[in-house]
């Protein structure tokens, strides 16, 4: 099998990181993206069966973001019908760990103010 197109930006080219961190922590759907290539879900048809509500254009767009970013590859193959797959970059890799760290304190945070009993 022959790759017909891999499509990677560096993140050189992309926003800084911080900037990053806010485009997709404020987007529920890029998280959700991002959580489907993490957990193998990597070709768009079967992201979009998973996750209902998620409409071929909403994902189109937040896969084009995350590739723009550096945090997704596509991977395009010269088959027929075509077969597109994305998977984390090295970068997307780092990225994902800052979100994992963002989610971890979130958690604590929300033991935190949980109320507890006796209080």
């Amino acid at each position: 099998m022959f790759l017909m197109e891999r499509v990677k930006k560096t993140p050189a080219t992309a926003p800084s990181v911080a900037r990053m961190v806010e485009d997709i922590v404020g987007c529920k759907w890029s998280l959700t993206v991002l959580g489907l290539v993490r957990d193998g879900v990597v070709r768009p048809g079967a992201m979009e069966h998973a996750v209902p509500g998620l409409s071929a254009k909403v994902l189109n767009e937040r896969l084009r973001k995350l590739v723009r970013f550096g945090i997704l590859e596509k991977q395009a193959y010269p088959e027929i019908p075509p077969r597109v797959e994305y998977s984390l970059t090295e970068f997307g890799a780092k990225f994902a760990a800052i979100l994992d760290g963002v989610a971890t304190l979130e958690q604590e945070l929300a033991r935190d103010r949980a109320p507890r009993a006796g209080d």
